[in-house]
């Protein structure tokens, strides 16, 4: 048995191999609670995967620049990511169909994806885990009107016959907002018909449709095929006047003006616009996600020569997809792009 000095020994050396030991689970502790540093100097290729871009209608912007998207992630990764573009109704679906796993990413309007992580609108109660890749270009609602209609303000679409886009899609969200906004019910006050952009088109041509909402880049293929077509038969119509009351559904809506040179014939419009995101579902690996962000904007001369929309691709904006969460693997590759 020990005493005296020997007691005191043994006594401060248990203290001590306690402290360390105490130490050491701290040390644990903070290592298991912090998440491992993130090399910021490049996106690691990730396993060789296909990759399926959700896009738009075809003859859209969504379903051009997806294309293009698509072809530069297989040529940014040597084919490791084989990345396809896949035509669809667009916003909300697009959202659905990610969270279901049928896409890897996919273009979405920003109203849309805010109501999609905040469990509204169109996916009231259910928030969706979704995250954002970058804020893209701007999307400019489009009311194009026949000029024998009779309308000359949004709330003379009562009783016309008014496509209001695809079932599902980001035009149909905002279509029933802007209409809403101008007094008028969308289920009662006019005609529906819920239409995608060829269709819509083809009934404007052939006078089956008296008014059209589109919402996307500039230009919009069909809709330029429609002015050329149908000339001074077709005109675009003033949504700047809602504005305020859709900045109390969402403060993400803003106005600008389509130039008169967008479409043959048409003249400058004051319209609603709205930014486009890339969305991804909130599981999809970082690697991926960093690879497709850097993907994006380095090779951004692409999307540009597929469509002129891309130049509102802009890295000084492209963390301003809030509501929506930057995915952590977006976040690196901003990091390393020098976002700010």
């Amino acid at each position: 048995m020990l005493s005296g000095p020997g007691l005191l020994a043994s006594r401060r050396l248990t203290a001590a191999l306690t402290l360390t030991a105490l130490i050491g689970l701290v040390a644990c502790g903070d290592a298991r609670q912090s998440p491992a540093p993130v090399d910021e100097r490049s996106c690691e290729v990730p396993p060789e995967r296909p990759i399926t871009v959700a896009t738009g209608n075809r003859g859209g912007v969504y379903y051009v620049l997806g294309g293009a998207f698509a072809a530069a992630v297989t040529a940014a990764t040597d084919g490791r990511l084989t990345a396809t573009a896949a035509e669809t109704g667009a916003s909300v679906q697009n959202i659905q169909q990610v969270v279901a796993g049928t896409y890897q990413v996919a273009f979405s309007l920003a109203d849309t994806a805010a109501d999609a992580v905040l469990g509204a609108g169109s996916f009231a109660g259910s928030p969706q885990p979704i995250r954002a890749l970058a804020r893209l270009y701007p999307n400019y609602t489009r009311v194009v009107v026949r000029t024998d209609a009779g309308v000359s303000t949004l709330a003379d679409l009562r009783g016309r016959r008014v496509s209001t886009g695809s079932p599902r899609s980001g035009t149909e969200v905002i279509a029933s907002r802007v209409l809403q906004a101008a007094g008028l019910d969308p289920a009662t006050d006019v005609t529906a018909q819920r239409l995608d952009i060829g269709t819509s088109v083809d009934g404007m041509r052939a006078g089956t449709t008296d008014a059209m909402f589109f919402s996307g880049g500039l230009p919009t293929p069909d809709i330029a095929g429609l002015f050329t077509s149908m000339g001074d038969t077709v005109r675009l119509l003033d949504t700047s006047a809602v504005l305020d009351a859709l900045r109390r559904i969402s403060p993400v809506y803003d106005v600008a003006t389509i130039p008169a040179s967008t479409y043959p014939g048409s003249t400058d419009t004051r319209t609603v616009v709205v930014p486009n995101l890339l969305v991804v579902p909130e599981s999809l690996d970082a690697a991926t996600a960093c690879v497709l962000t850097r993907t994006l904007f380095e090779r951004n001369a692409d999307l540009v020569a597929a469509n002129r929309a891309a130049e509102g691709i802009i890295l000084q904006q492209a963390r301003g997809t809030g509501p929506v969460p930057l995915h952590p693997g977006a976040v690196q590759a901003l990091n390393i792009l020098g976002a700010p």
